[in-house]
C-alpha cells in the first residue's frame, strides 16, 4: 500500500463538520469520540479535532489551506458540481488560473463550516504537479 497523506485540523462543531464533509463533500466517515472524527478523503485521512480555541480568519487562501489535486477534469467538475448541489460555502468559485501556460489549472475553494479553507484543483498538463520549473508563479497575491 502507498503512504497515505495525514491531517489533523481545529473545528468548532463536530457535528457540523461530518454534514460538511460526509454528507457534502463525500468523504468516509471513520472513527468518532467526542472530541475528534476520522474522515477519509480520495483514500487520505483527515481528523476534524473538536477545538474551544478561538481562529482568526485569514484574509484570503493564504497561507493556510489544504485539498485534492484531481488528475481527471470530469472528477474535479463533479466534486464541483456536488459541492453546487449541497449547499457548499464556496471561498471562490470555480474558475481557470493561468490560462493558456504550462501551469494552467482548474480550482475552487470550499470553506467547511469551522472556516477551513479547501482547495481542489485540476491540471491541464500533469508536469505542472511537481514540475514546469521555469515557472515563478505559486498560487497568487491575493
Amino acid at each position: 500500500m502507498p503512504a497515505l497523506f495525514h491531517i489533523a485540523f481545529p473545528v468548532h462543531d463536530l457535528a457540523a463538520a461530518k454534514q460538511f464533509y460526509v454528507d457534502g463533500l463525500g468523504c468516509i466517515l471513520g472513527r468518532e469520540s467526542s472530541t475528534a472524527v476520522t474522515l477519509g478523503l480520495a483514500g487520505h485521512q483527515l481528523v476534524a479535532h473538536l477545538s474551544t480555541q478561538p481562529t482568526v480568519p485569514q484574509q484570503g487562501v493564504y497561507p493556510c489551506h489544504f485539498g485534492l489535486v484531481l488528475t481527471q477534469e470530469e472528477e474535479w467538475q463533479a466534486l464541483a458540481d456536488r459541492a453546487q448541489a449541497n449547499d457548499l460555502r464556496f471561498y471562490q468559485q470555480p474558475r481557470r488560473r493561468f490560462p493558456g501556460t504550462r501551469i494552467e489549472h482548474c480550482t475552487f475553494f470550499l470553506e467547511d463550516p469551522s472556516g477551513n479553507l479547501l482547495e481542489f484543483k485540476y491540471y491541464i498538463h500533469e508536469s505542472a504537479i511537481f514540475g514546469e520549473r521555469d515557472y515563478t508563479s505559486v498560487g497568487e497575491s491575493t
